[in-house]
């Protein structure tokens, strides 16, 4: 079995070693001296032996929607093996800018977990809504100049790429200056426009949801991120990617909530694949060695020299994680988090005030109303145009038809709520309210009546920031302190809070499986089609804002 012998306070390892580089697994050990590998050979194997791999690697991931902050991500993070990821701290520099980045690093700092944060590229991500700070191209130099920023993270605004929108362009040189790497965000963008995009020096993507959309993108010179997370999962239409262009695709998460983290991480797609009959070693180079590689990372891929950043499984085919090593210590053992982390001081931005139901009344101009139709398991939306009833001349919800309110209020500086219609989720009666809103964070919002959805909005500003449901009766709600993003609380309590407000969303919201992560992207006024800001209706095709009512302006209907 494993072991490890102290000589000298320097470390041997000894198991199956797994060799992702050459492909090979072999008995052998490893040699560890101040966190580092000075030898690896050979020798007579031992019965029964586990095996030593290098740790996995998130290619991409939001720290702030697990919920937790960086430290406390990491401990539940490490359980699953997972030694390092690339972290886009997009979501908190929308709410505090660069003091938000500069929290998250600090954080992240506390404990031995390997953060490699990158610049926000889009804060906000459209002139179109409010963000609580702006990110400028003066920021990101700033920024990108940094040592412990890797990296420029995923740039949104893609029409601002295709047609050389000056700030932009200043952003993406600054990075090219000096030679960091640029992450993607292209949904559905092919042809010349996707040339133009990837010309400019965008390396990845993590929006591709067919084959056809990822090899276009991977002939065009780009990394392709498979993504797995809470709303978005798309390892099932993807996974063949990985043998058969295994060198041009990693593996993410993108966005993973806490009881989804406290399940599994990136160790879940290597089982995924596993059992899909994927290589083995296709599988490690995407989930370590291409993440290493391009972002140009400090990781190690079990070579002399390399941090021991190494994981001990059970054997190749559970592939389940039994061990831990961080720089040459165990971070996790026998079902142990073995490093401490305090809890983190919460910092926000927070001025949003109570609302009354009378806010949320819709003055109508005419009975045909765009609705945004949410799809489960998608960020991506459909643009509908619907009948609603006039009352009084009050634009009026169908709960029964499922078309009801959606909400969203700015929170950064006191402003009337915009008010309009969406389907999707099923609700009939209840409403939920989260200051989860990609990607200016403001405050949204669903409900089957105006009074249930003010009650939960005004508990989340309450609680200044949080996710909150009501069943038609009663209401809860898990407080999220840290920027209203993250709980300051320990992360296993979080899981479990968040899991059980989950399921009383599920219960409400019929046609989802994940209610509040779906509902978090109804605001991203960057994948299409429909969607709502803290400004209006939002039509991203055409990228520009448009309004609630059809009044005489001929649009086909979509169904």
């Amino acid at each position: 079995m494993f072991h490890v012998e102290r000589k000298n306070m320097k470390k041997i390892i000894k198991g199956n070693i797994v060799d992702v580089i050459n492909k090979v697994i072999y008995y052998g050990e490893i040699y560890i001296e101040n966190g580092r590998i000075t030898r690896i050979q050979k020798v007579s194997k031992e019965k029964d032996a586990t095996y030593i791999l290098p740790g996995l690697i998130d290619s991409h991931i939001h720290i702030e929607s697990s919920m937790l902050s960086p430290g406390a991500f990491a401990k539940l993070a490490v359980r699953h093996g997972t030694v390092s990821c690339v972290s886009d701290p997009h979501e908190i520099g929308n709410v505090l800018g660069k003091k938000g980045i500069e929290y998250m690093i600090n954080d992240g700092n506390r404990v031995p977990f390997k953060f490699n944060f990158g610049v926000p590229s889009c804060v906000p991500a459209t002139s179109f809504e409010t963000s609580g700070e702006i990110i400028g191209p003066g920021d990101v130099k700033e920024l990108i100049e940094r040592s412990d920023i890797k990296y420029m993270s995923e740039m949104m605004n893609y029409p601002g790429v295709i047609f050389s929108d000056r700030d932009v362009v200043k952003k993406i040189n600054y990075a090219k200056r000096i030679n960091k790497p640029i992450d993607g965000h292209a949904p559905g963008i092919s042809g010349n426009d996707l040339i133009k995009y990837v010309a400019a020096g965008i390396s990845t993507d993590h929006e591709c949801s067919t084959i056809e959309e990822a090899e276009e993108k991977i002939d065009a010179g780009m990394m392709i991120q498979i993504r797995e997370g809470s709303a978005a999962r798309n390892f099932e239409k993807l996974h063949n990617l990985i043998d058969k262009y295994p060198d041009k695709v990693m593996l993410c998460s993108d966005d993973l909530h806490p009881d989804d983290l406290m399940a599994g991480h990136i160790n879940r797609l290597i089982q995924k694949g596993l059992n899909k009959g994927l290589d083995i070693f296709n599988l490690l180079t995407a989930a370590i060695i291409n993440p290493i590689r391009h972002y140009r990372l400090a990781g190690c891929i079990l070579r002399v020299g390399d941090p021991a950043d190494l994981i001990i499984i059970d054997n190749p085919e559970n592939f389940n994680i039994l061990e831990t090593w961080i720089d040459g210590s165990p971070v996790y053992k026998d079902g142990d988090v073995l490093f401490e982390y305090s809890q983190p001081i919460p910092i926000n931005k927070f001025e949003a005030k109570p609302i009354k139901s009378t806010d949320l009344k819709i003055k109508g101009r005419s009975e045909k109303v765009r609705v945004i139709e949410a799809l489960d398991g998608e960020l991506i939306t459909r643009q509908l145009i619907r009948n609603i009833k006039l009352n009084h001349g009050e634009a009026m919800a169908l709960p029964d038809e499922d078309i009801v309110k959606i909400v969203v209020l700015n929170r950064y500086v006191p402003e009337p709520p915009v008010v309009g219609f969406i389907t999707g989720f099923g609700i009939k009666n209840g409403a939920l309210a989260s200051s989860i809103a990609h990607d200016s964070h403001n405050i949204v919002a669903i409900g089957s009546s105006d009074e249930q959805i003010t009650e939960v909005i005004n508990n989340v500003i309450e609680c200044r920031g949080g996710i909150a449901v009501n069943d038609g009766k009663n209401t809860d709600i898990l407080k999220l302190e840290l920027a209203g993003l993250m709980s300051t609380a320990d992360p296993k309590f979080v899981a479990q809070a968040y899991k059980d407000l989950n399921k009383k969303a599920s219960l409400i919201c019929t046609k989802m499986k994940a209610p509040f992560m779906t509902l978090a992207f109804m605001a991203l006024l960057v994948i299409p089609e429909l969607k709502i800001g803290d400004k209006g209706l939002f039509d991203v095709q055409q990228f520009k804002p448009v309004s609630l009512f059809i009044e005489k302006e001929q649009i086909t209907k979509k169904k």
